[in-house]
């Protein structure tokens, strides 16, 4: 359990830095940007409370908008991702999620995809919904959920990879 929290509260330290020291300046093109600090959300340990989820992915994306000054939006894509999370987790991992038997170091990587993917977009619209906050600009908000997910979800499967599976 301590080795759990410990590995969690560096996981959380390393992605709120890395956000805000180097993917938060990337603005490729005036409107694709990485958030990878939505691994954290990703990586959370499955049997744990949801409410301490919740409660954590608050905070970080609080975290990500005080560094930002981004008015609050990370955070309300933030809780959304993480409530919506077992949804994403069912659609899937299937029986692997009802199970509790999910290890993200030995899944299929085609599940994986599809999970980062859903989490990706989700997030990404909440968060340039509330960011342009404007129906007139529907276009802009689909480009760059589009884009900006593209370059997230590539970024966050690498970083998943690299660090998180199995040696073989």
């Amino acid at each position: 359990m301590n080795n759990i929290l410990s590995a969690n509260s560096i996981r959380f330290v390393i992605l709120l830095l890395a956000q805000v020291i180097i993917c938060s300046h990337i603005n490729f093109m005036g409107y694709i940007n990485p958030y990878i600090y939505i691994i954290f959300v990703f990586l959370f340990p499955i049997r744990e409370n949801r409410l301490v989820l919740l409660v954590i992915s608050f905070l970080l994306g609080l975290l990500v908008d005080i560094f930002l000054d981004s008015g609050g939006v990370h955070a309300t894509a933030s809780v959304l991702l993480a409530y919506a999370r077992p949804v994403f987790l069912k659609t899937s991992f299937g029986m692997l999620y009802e199970h509790q038997s999910i290890k993200f170091t030995n899944t299929e990587l085609g599940s994986l995809i599809t999970y980062i993917t859903l989490g990706t977009l989700t997030h990404h619209i909440m968060l340039f919904s509330l960011e342009v906050f404007s129906v007139t600009s529907i276009l802009l908000i689909l480009k760059k959920t589009l884009f900006s997910s593209i370059f997230t979800i590539i970024l966050c499967i690498l970083i998943i990879i690299l660090f998180s599976r199995n040696k073989k």
